[in-house]
């Protein structure tokens, strides 16, 4: 009873890992002690920052309470951790609340076993605690004082309803905020971010709010309302001018810090609230970058508590009821799992959607989102966050293990650091992710779909089929490579690859037919990848003229899906699409057969595969994303895949930590 009562009524952040029982001669001990520990080795999980809890929420609202209206309130069951961590184990020295001394009230809390705050860490009030900074563009962004919060909050609330962009300070870092039904606010941040049409993620006032704008299952209601609030993609009942035109889904979130809920108390519309940063660079986390941003905001709220790890939003989907975690950040990570280890193993990841990946002591721990490493700063914060990991944990690596890409800025660092390196083809380190996520054994039939991966021939692979086990793969079926024409260019430009892919009666009716004719037999690079297929589609058949952001055609063909026709694709070794490219450029500009043809078609030549081997299968690979193709293909196989780790390049270094751990 007792161990069905530990296990069944856990505080809302306790995680039970394993139990062990033993059985001990009765000893009749008089009394109760809890002892000091005195195991002083860095194996403690540390926990991900999460969302403000209904306890002190209501606290907050309450005018009777000494924290009515504190926009730093937390408790033992939320608030920051991860993002204030210096060092473990987890205490307030080893946080940056360490330079605020608590008041008399607080220390009472926070040293009362029956109170809330027992040892939470972050604990405050507005005698002791941190405080808002109001910042003008047009003071140069010096402080502007004010008598009280609310006073600062309310000011940030008009500024935002006169059409101003606000760069305002979470857990893990700025966002850009601004008033979502206000097109020429949108219009501004489009223009001044340089972000002319990838999609603005929403944060709404309470779910009520939400479902006046989306269509949500109760499984998303559901992770919208969970403790970790990530962004949640979900479909669109309204369509709101320049937040995510040409697709049918918004990416949603409800406030997860008291001052966020406190905004709300002035505001009755959804605010745009996307990362504080310039592409590819990381999220802005602290007034001294204010030099990266300065141009893009009117105004700042600030505050004096500093963040010491940067953690971005957490974006998810539901699919099949299941919820799969698409970026793997605010409230999920660093993500911890007990794995039986040897040697301390540091895996780098890949390129695009980088996270890193240790394994020490029994466990192995999964960063937060890093990003694309497209420029130095994303570098730069690549190699701090493994200085992170390493100080947090008092961690060095025997190993570091990598892609084979030799352009890749994580493979370049790792041969760079004079220790062993082990290198991992790309598409196998998915599969090994999805492998490691079920502990799964054997032989297994491997779907891996994505964009870009350095393949074992020196191409760039990405539409491959293996059959895969923990100690190697085989490639047994894979899309017919054609010229990537144009390069890493051609990728958001796919005109004239796409064109050369058709036949020539076809390939005349396109304007750029000449330019395709000249260049298709040039020296391009070979590409096997499903993502460029998609891509060659959507452009063919009309739904996008250029990719905007990645994964835009996707978006496109997933909102015109509508139909079960499909054309029967022949299996081989080598896979010709050319059947499924001719008929997208014959039906240009019937977006929902050209769509929905594609999908069909796609499901089922895997499904036809599948049925050629006796085995379990595994798909991945940031293409199995979107979501009508695998829902279509779940309809019809019971495939494994990634939930917990992200099944897109950001779950790569989970997989090539755990190639190492089993061999």
């Amino acid at each position: 009873d007792f161990l069905d009562y530990l296990k069944n009524n856990l505080p809302p952040l306790a995680k039970i890992d394993s139990i062990k029982k033993e059985k001990l001669p009765l000893a009749n001990y008089k009394n109760f002690i809890i002892k000091s520990s005195v195991d002083s080795e860095k194996s403690v999980f540390i926990s991900p920052d999460i969302a403000v809890c209904d306890d002190c929420l209501k606290e907050m609202y309450d005018k009777n309470n000494r924290r009515f209206f504190y926009p730093f309130i937390n408790c033992t069951n939320c608030g920051p951790r991860y993002s204030i961590i210096e060092n473990i184990p987890y205490d307030r020295k080893n946080t940056s609340m360490k330079k605020f001394k608590m008041c008399e009230d607080c220390y009472k809390e926070y040293n009362n076993p029956l109170d809330r705050r027992y040892h939470a860490q972050p604990i405050s009030c507005f005698n002791c605690g941190p405080k808002l900074i109001v910042r003008s563009k047009e003071d140069n962004f010096k402080e502007i004082p004010f008598f009280s919060e609310k006073e600062k909050i309310e000011f940030i609330a008009n500024k935002i309803k006169e059409g101003n962009i606000v760069a305002i300070k979470g857990l893990g870092g700025f966002h850009f905020v601004c008033n979502a039904l206000d097109k020429d606010a949108v219009s501004k941040l489009r223009d001044r971010k340089n972000r002319k049409f990838k999609p603005f993620a929403l944060m709404f006032k309470d779910i009520n709010q939400v479902k006046n704008f989306c269509d949500i299952s109760t499984k998303e209601e559901e992770i919208i309302l969970s403790k970790e609030k990530p962004i949640v993609l979900v479909k669109k009942r309204v369509d709101i001018p320049l937040i995510a035109d040409g697709i049918d889904k918004y990416g949603v979130f409800l406030p997860y810090t008291s001052l966020h809920y406190l905004l709300f108390e002035f505001l009755d519309f959804p605010l745009v609230a996307t990362s504080a940063n310039i592409s590819d660079e990381p999220i802005v986390k602290d007034f001294r970058e204010i030099k990266r941003i300065e141009n893009i905001i009117d105004f700042m709220l600030d505050n004096d508590r500093k963040i010491i790890n940067a953690v971005d939003d957490s974006i998810v989907q539901v699919i099949d009821n299941e919820v799969m975690i698409m970026r793997n950040a605010r409230g999920f990570a660093p993500f911890s799992i007990k794995k039986n280890i040897k040697p301390n193993l540091l895996g780098v990841g890949a390129n695009q959607k980088n996270s890193i990946a240790i394994s020490l002591k029994g466990k192995v721990i999964l960063s937060p989102h890093i990003g694309d490493l497209n420029t130095l700063e994303s570098v730069e914060f690549f190699e701090r966050t493994i200085d992170t990991l390493r100080r947090i944990y008092n961690f060095e690596e025997d190993i570091i293990v990598c892609d084979k890409h030799p352009l890749y800025e994580s493979t370049k660092w790792a041969l760079s650091q004079n220790k062993e390196v082990i290198q991992i083809q790309h598409h196998y380190a998915h599969a090994l992710a999805t492998m490691f996520e079920y502990n799964l054994d054997g032989d297994y039939l491997v779907f891996a779909f994505d964009g870009t991966g350095y393949g074992d021939d020196g191409t760039i692979w990405g539409g491959e089929v293996f059959i895969a086990n923990r100690k190697s793969y085989k490639r047994v079926h894979y899309i017919k490579p054609f010229s990537l024409i144009g390069g890493e260019k051609g990728i958001k430009n796919p005109a004239n690859f796409a064109v050369s892919l058709i036949d020539e009666d076809l390939a005349k009716n396109f304007s750029n037919y000449k330019i395709v004719k000249a260049l298709k037999n040039a020296p391009f690079i070979k590409t096997s990848s499903m993502g460029r297929v998609f891509d060659a589609v959507a452009f063919l058949g009309g739904l996008i003229d250029k990719n905007y952001y990645e994964g835009f055609s996707g978006l496109r063909i997933e909102k015109f899906y509508s139909s079960k026709e499909f054309i029967d694709i022949k299996i081989e070794k080598e896979i010709c699409l050319k059947e499924i490219f001719n008929f997208a450029a014959r039906n240009r500009g019937n977006f929902e057969r050209v769509s929905s043809v594609f999908i069909n078609s796609i499901v089922n030549m895997i499904v036809k595969i599948i049925n050629l081997y006796n085995l379990p299968v595994i798909v991945t690979g940031g293409v199995f994303q979107n979501k009508t193709l695998l829902r279509e293909l779940l309809k019809r196989k019971r495939v494994y895949f990634s939930k917990k780790i992200p099944l897109n390049d950001g779950g790569i270094s989970i997989g090539q930590i755990f190639f190492c751990i089993i061999n």
